[in-house]
């Protein structure tokens, strides 16, 4: 369930018209309000479309290997690796240090040509390079990540881990290339390409499916051999080269004749390093948290195997909590990474300008304008945790036991949603500032209370229900990470108008509360609370988590309505003013 890492003038706060910046590094379109709605409309589109298809991936992935089997975890741990060690080396260096530097070199006479090609062929020379240490390290590289594992885990880890840590090459690739689109203004590809992956996925998981069959009961292990391995992992790989590949096309477009220059000198590496030392670091903690993480979780996967097959299905491993954290993150993804990639641009255009004054009203209006939606998505994904899970659970004969298992995470993964938001938006002031310090600091902070708290998850909790602790620890993470920055960001930069946003989320958060009652009685009225209807297929729960979604919101924006809430225009009038039958009202 290997995904794209999670990726990021003047401003007008209260009509939330926003400049962007040309391709040539100046120029405010004419119509900024337009032209930020079409980029919105463009790179939103695009994230929707690549998480939907990737829901569908992984509701698939769980009919052909199980959600809660061995082969799932084992699979679960080899693919996304090569996510992780990719966050942990560069991640931090691609999405935000080089957005500024190509900012600065797209003014430049030949629009950042020279600076662009002497990055791209060192960034290939550098992932090329790291991808082959990496895939010759495999086989230590997953003992060291796993814990309790028997021989024969650790073989067939292996073998996926081969397979997969080429990604780390064409993730690298991918998101430089991306990140050049991003600076000349051209946001929709980078959030589109994920889409070309997941469509490859479908195909490479039906026809697994159609070649070896589906996944109905015992332990898939018994069964396993190289062919499915090769087919699994390969085909995920050639996923991800494919998302990296299907930039070169818009990147062409741009008429920057790029080229392999390996004259490095002068490219400006002492200053950007300077500046990546901190984040390198911040991204080291954070993603050595994640590695560590997911070695205690692995523990149940070991532990499974001493239970009878449905006792053993109710037990939660690394693939069901990667699971609940790809669920829970749409939104965020939908919605506040979407604006915050445009505002982060902004946010730079301000501190170069010298206009620190407007950071504030900036950071307000982006904070606020994502409350609608990601305090709905928050309750709707607590009261439809059980039907959700049983979309992802398979259609084994343990599917409800699963679902359950991957209801209770999606609870404990969506309490700290909202706090992941802000956070995320606070964070991009600091890194527009060009201050990754401070992001260390915090990043630091928060790893070592969540390690402090895992470990002893870790000694205390039965590793039968190790999965569910390590849930309710990103939670509080989240939870603690947003209070943290908040304090950083109001002492550096001053009042940026918290109060406002602290009443926007409990007004909305009333609503958002009554409408999940409506949605609850929905649900027992489908068989929610029985294990009914809603649990009773994967159809059923989709039919199920459609049904109440729609009450929900006719609830949700009823009470919005009713209530006169000011940020339902923010949210809803570029949509409505679309629609012909609702502009006059």
């Amino acid at each position: 369930m290997s995904q794209a890492p999670n990726h990021l003038s003047g401003s007008d706060p209260e009509t939330g018209a926003f400049n962007q910046i040309g391709a040539n590094g100046s120029s405010p379109v004419s119509k900024p309000a337009a032209g930020r709605s079409k980029i919105y409309a463009l790179m939103a589109s695009g994230t929707l479309v690549s998480r939907v298809l990737g829901f569908v991936r992984t509701a698939l992935l769980a009919v052909a290997i199980g959600s809660v089997t061995s082969i799932a975890d084992i699979f679960e741990k080899a693919n996304v690796i090569p996510t992780i060690i990719y966050m942990l080396l560069a991640g931090g260096v691609f999405n935000v240090i080089l957005i500024p530097q190509l900012i600065k070199a797209s003014k430049a006479n030949d629009r950042g040509s020279s600076y662009t090609s002497k990055l791209v062929t060192l960034t290939i020379v550098v992932m090329g390079a790291l991808t082959v240490l990496l895939t010759i390290a495999a086989r230590p590289i997953i003992i060291g990540l796993t814990n309790n594992w028997s021989d024969e885990m650790i073989t067939l880890g292996t073998s996926f881990a081969y397979w997969s840590l080429p990604q780390v090459f064409f993730y690298g690739l991918y998101a430089v290339l991306g990140q050049v689109l991003n600076a000349h203004g051209r946001f929709a590809a980078f959030m589109w390409a994920p889409a070309v992956n997941n469509l490859l996925q479908l195909v490479v998981i039906g026809s697994f499916i159609w070649m070896f069959s589906a996944y109905s009961h015992g332990d898939p292990m018994d069964q396993w051999n190289g062919l499915k391995t090769v087919w699994l992992a390969g085909g995920a790989t050639l996923g991800i080269v494919l998302q990296a590949l299907v930039l070169l096309w818009p990147l062409r477009k741009l008429g920057l004749n790029l080229h392999f220059d390996f004259s490095w000198r002068g490219i400006g590496l002492r200053h950007v390093g300077k500046l990546a030392l901190w984040t390198i670091a911040a991204m080291m903690i954070g993603n050595i948290a994640s590695l560590l993480y997911s070695k205690i979780v692995s523990g149940a996967t070991a532990a499974r195997t001493s239970l009878d097959p449905q006792a053993a299905a109710s037990v939660a491993g690394e693939y069901a909590l990667n699971t609940s954290q790809l669920i829970t993150v749409l939104p965020h993804s939908l919605f506040a990474l979407t604006v915050a990639t445009v505002l982060f641009n902004d946010f730079t255009k301000a501190f170069t300008d010298n206009r620190r004054e407007d950071i504030g009203g900036l950071l307000n209006r982006g904070m606020r304008s994502t409350a609608i939606p990601i305090v709905f998505a928050t309750v709707a994904f607590i009261v439809l945790a059980g039907p959700l899970g049983r979309l992802f659970a398979g259609h084994s004969q343990y599917a409800v036991a699963a679902a359950c298992a991957l209801g209770q995470l999606l609870v404990l993964t969506a309490l700290g949603l909202p706090f992941k938001s802000l956070q995320f938006f606070m964070l991009r002031v600091f890194f527009a500032d060009e201050d990754t310090r401070t992001p260390m600091l915090i990043q630091t902070t928060i790893a070592m209370v969540g390690l402090v708290s895992a470990t002893l998850a870790a000694i205390l909790v039965d590793p039968l229900h190790i999965a569910a602790a390590i849930a309710l620890i990103y939670g509080a993470t989240n939870v603690l990470s947003a209070v943290v920055t908040h304090y950083l960001v109001k002492r550096r930069y001053g009042d940026y108008g918290v109060i406002s946003v602290i009443d926007t989320y409990v007004r909305i958060g009333w609503m958002a509360t009554l409408s999940g009652l409506a949605g609850a009685l929905t649900l027992a009225l489908l068989g929610g609370l029985t294990f009914g209807f809603a649990y009773d297929s994967v159809f059923s729960a989709l039919v199920t988590i459609a049904v109440v979604s729609v009450v929900m919101a006719s609830v949700y924006f009823f009470l919005l309505h009713r209530t006169k809430v000011p940020e339902l225009e923010g949210f809803a009038g570029p949509i409505i003013r679309r629609i012909p039958g609702l502009r006059r009202k």
